[in-house]
């Protein structure tokens, strides 16, 4: 019996596409090897104000508290094939007014030259940037961004404009992942969101060499970015075409093998759709699991921040206990209050069982006696020690008779002398 022709093509397709595991994550049945750990096999996963969570099924690149965060996973080992597709889920999740970006990269030396920048905040980047978030207020966009170094984004006036395809996608609060291809061959760029054509050109060829990565940044009022999986596959253009030319030749004999064998297709599509079914359960149990581990994070959170407000104000408690006074000091405070309080009452009564008026006004006669008494002597001392002015007036009176006596008779005996006339 001859084996049927669809097996070939099958095989054809399958030997076509296989997965580069240096730059993928999330196809095996757990994220991580170790996810405690929070490692990833052949990538590196870093965040700004937060650590990012690695779980079984998916990081959290950006919790959904608190804001202004930042992260990013980025391969460790370039891509070497020129073609090649890679599939990417995610989920974003958060309040009404919340927001933020998240970019897959495949740029030259990205990690180094990009880390946790997004496309606003990126300065001169060598590659291609998916970005994905809620530009132009339409609910939510996905854009796609060349640079070949020469630009400087970060300082650029209009980023938006040189965007070169996108489209329109509602990404926040589905509920479920959201699955994005990235399809590169040497003929086409294209990018696929849930199975439906983003946007494509053939006029973009992507070199060999750069690195593929993933970063989120959010706002004051954040989204959480999660992400599910990220897997590379190399492939071939026109493989599919490779089937051997001597299957092609069916004999007319095999004709009941194929109604057979097509019959058997039906059972297995049967049977497929129902593992479809199964595996749908499976992935919405372990989307609940991640949930609740993520409930249980935030909940861990929150104990160990209501423990840390509980030690500081044990710590402030025991502050003001060695600050304030101990009983035996109050209890000695009050009894010197009461000693004094004791003696004002005392001297209170004691003033009021003798007449202190009538001393007081006594006393206030001696001081005004005294005061007289003194201002008079102070009086008589000067009268007496002070000298006679009758007696000075009279001998100022005899200077100036003395003198106008001499002055007439010097007038007198100057007018008798003999004169000399020439």
């Amino acid at each position: 019996m001859k084996t049927p022709a669809s097996f070939f093509s099958f095989l054809a397709v399958a030997t076509a596409q296989s997965v580069i595991e240096s730059s993928s994550f999330g196809y095996g049945p757990a994220l991580s090897r170790t996810p405690s750990s929070g490692f990833i096999p052949g990538w590196q996963v870093k965040g700004e104000a937060h650590t990012p969570d690695i779980l079984s099924n998916k990081v959290i690149l950006t919790p959904p508290y608190p804001g202004n965060t930042r992260g990013y996973a980025w391969a460790e080992s370039p891509i070497t094939q020129s073609e090649w597709t890679a599939e990417f889920e995610f989920r974003a999740t958060g309040p009404e007014r919340g927001g933020g970006n998240l970019q897959v990269w495949y740029a030259k030396d990205g990690k180094d030259k990009i880390g946790t920048s997004s496309i606003y905040t990126v300065n001169q980047f060598d590659g291609f940037a998916l970005v994905i978030d809620s530009h132009g207020g339409r609910g939510g966009s996905v854009r796609g961004f060349l640079n070949d170094g020469s630009t400087d984004y970060k300082s650029h006036r209009s980023v938006d404009s040189l965007a070169f395809g996108h489209c329109d996608y509602p990404y926040r609060n589905l509920g479920r992942p959201s699955s994005v291809r990235i399809k590169h061959t040497n003929a086409v760029l294209e990018v696929t969101v849930d199975d439906k054509l983003c946007f494509s050109t053939d006029k973009v060829t992507l070199p060999a060499g750069n690195y593929f990565g993933v970063t989120a940044a959010t706002p004051e009022n954040p989204d959480s970015f999660e992400v599910f999986k990220f897997v590379v596959k190399s492939t071939e253009s026109g493989a599919g075409s490779n089937i051997p030319v001597q299957q092609q030749n069916v004999d007319q004999n095999q004709q009941p093998i194929a109604a057979q064998d097509q019959g058997t297709q039906q059972q297995q599509q049967q049977q497929e759709a129902r593992s479809g079914d199964a595996r749908s359960v499976t992935e919405q149990f372990v989307d609940l699991t991640g949930r609740i581990q993520l409930i249980n994070h935030a909940t861990n959170n929150i104990v160990r921040e209501i423990g840390n407000q509980g030690t500081k104000s044990e710590n402030r408690h025991v502050e003001l206990l060695q600050k304030s006074a101990t009983k035996d000091q109050v209890a000695n405070l009050e009894a010197r209050l009461q000693k004094m309080e004791d003696i004002l009452q005392a001297i209170q009564r004691d003033l009021a069982g003798k007449d202190y008026h009538g001393r007081f006004s006594q006393l206030q006669e001696t001081l005004r006696s005294s005061h007289l008494s003194l201002t008079q002597e102070v009086l008589n001392g000067i009268t007496s020690s002070a000298p006679r002015m009758g007696f000075f007036i009279f001998c100022i009176i005899a200077f100036q008779g003395l003198l106008a006596g001499a002055y007439i008779l010097y007038k007198r005996r100057r007018n008798n002398m003999p004169k000399k006339f020439l």
